[in-house]
């Protein structure tokens, strides 16, 4: 771990310490042209964000009701498929996601909403399908982890199901539900080749939900195959490299944090 994050934020410095590229620059520029000498990163850094944050909005209803029905409502046969269906979830390869998001996501858009159907609510609803299994699995560990003597003390106060629910294990499970909505998150903004086939991959600020956008990832992913090694241009996608990192460490940071909370 030690060793590639000094790596990464070796080969990412490059762009600013020795190319002498501004790091102001770098943070709000709109533009995104390193050939011609335009490092702006404003562009991929919203695309991120709003698609990612969309995404998690978008599974986490889906999430939170999944684990409520697994975790409190307890029906032993819809329990189960509901179980084997979170798990097909997990084992799908990302690159299928994407080809469902071109085959069905994409033409659906585009029949609703006009225009060409990639943007960025095409690449939220991909990524909302993709972390929903890993946002419903660690809700459902946060009802799990209320002790049950809880529920039942609560129970024979003459507490209901629903009262029990919102007055004691929400409120005791809330921090690890939390820490899941922190990690789909993390997930979510990591994500390259699923976003990459549906969000249009065209490097301008949003203004809608149907502007096609681009990611850090997508922009590294498509570039760096094409990028001499020691050039501008990569050392503008190490950059790029290092900014998805330092983000990524946020968001386990913050879960960290939550965990020492709930403790």
């Amino acid at each position: 771990m030690a060793a590639l994050i000094f790596l990464i934020t070796y080969k990412g410095l490059l762009l600013f310490l020795q190319d002498k590229v501004s790091l102001p620059a770098f943070l709000s520029g709109i533009k995104w042209d390193p050939e011609n000498g335009h490092f702006g990163a404003l562009a991929m850094i919203c695309g991120s964000i709003f698609v990612t944050t969309l995404a998690v909005l978008l599974a986490f209803p889906f999430s939170f009701g999944t684990a409520i029905f697994i975790s409190e409502i307890k029906p032993a046969r819809g329990k189960k498929y509901l179980r084997l269906a979170i798990e097909l979830l997990i084992g799908i390869p990302a690159v299928v996601y994407g080809f469902v998001g071109i085959s069905i996501v994409v033409p659906l858009l585009r029949f609703i909403f006009g225009g060409t159907g990639f943007g960025l609510l095409a690449g939220a609803i991909v990524l909302a399908i993709m972390v929903l299994p890993t946002m419903s699995t660690l809700c459902v560990d946060a009802f799990k982890s209320v002790p049950e003597s809880y529920r039942k003390t609560s129970r024979a106060l003459g507490a209901t199901q629903w009262q029990t629910l919102q007055r004691i294990v929400l409120p005791i499970a809330l921090p690890q539900i939390i820490v899941a909505v922190l990690f789909a998150l993390a997930q979510a903004f990591g994500e390259a080749i699923a976003v990459q086939m549906v969000l249009g991959n065209a490097i301008l600020l949003p203004k809608h939900l149907m502007s096609p956008a681009a990611t850090l990832t997508s922009v590294i992913t498509s570039g760096m195959g094409d990028s001499i090694r020691g050039s501008v241009e990569n050392d503008a996608l190490w950059s790029l490299a290092l900014l998805l990192l330092l983000i990524s460490l946020l968001f386990n940071l913050a879960a960290h944090f939550a965990m020492r909370r709930r403790s």
